[in-house]
């Protein structure tokens, strides 16, 4: 079977340059504080520890980051309760809350970030379609999930979930 990206420059500057500026916020905003981050990604790929790491001096905040794509790693490595999957499914609002508290707690970080979701084209249906990303924010005090409905290709939705994710710590 092969694959195509219809529009491989769906990445466009404009995006780059936003995703930039985020990151250099975050950065600033987490070195200042003297904070700590870690990411469970998944549906988004590592897109959002990349966007972070392209920032000289991350490594003083930015302390790890997991792609959890598979259900197994989700259980084996952030701990998120095989009952929760399956009551609940990967992309909900409490496998993403169950991510970011898991990967905050490996490295004890002050921050947790996690992005579940489904980019597509494939694995949507009526109640979760494609374009549906959910993302937490954790810290050792509370827990904020949010939940997005994207539209557009594969390449389109991961830029747009790693930008609201970017965006929400940024906040």
């Amino acid at each position: 079977m092969v694959f195509k990206i219809r529009n491989p420059n769906i990445l466009n500057n404009m995006h780059l340059k936003q995703n930039v500026a985020l990151s250099q916020k975050i950065a600033q905003k987490f070195i200042q504080a003297s904070k700590t981050l870690s990411l469970a990604e998944s549906c988004t790929g590592g897109l959002i520890g990349n966007c972070l790491t392209n920032v000289p001096g991350s490594s003083a905040f930015f302390l790890l980051g997991i792609i959890a794509y598979d259900n197994a790693a989700k259980i084996k490595l952030l701990g998120v309760g095989p009952a929760l999957l399956k009551k609940h499914g990967a992309v909900s609002s409490p496998v993403a809350a169950a991510m970011a508290q898991g990967v905050r707690k490996i490295l004890n970080t002050d921050y947790g970030l996690s992005v579940t979701g489904i980019a597509g084209p494939g694995g949507g249906s009526k109640t979760k379609p494609v374009g549906l990303i959910f993302i937490a924010i954790c810290t050792n005090k509370k827990t904020v999930v949010k939940k997005f409905l994207f539209k557009g290709p594969r390449l389109s939705i991961k830029q747009k979930a790693s930008q609201a994710a970017l965006k929400m710590l940024a906040k």
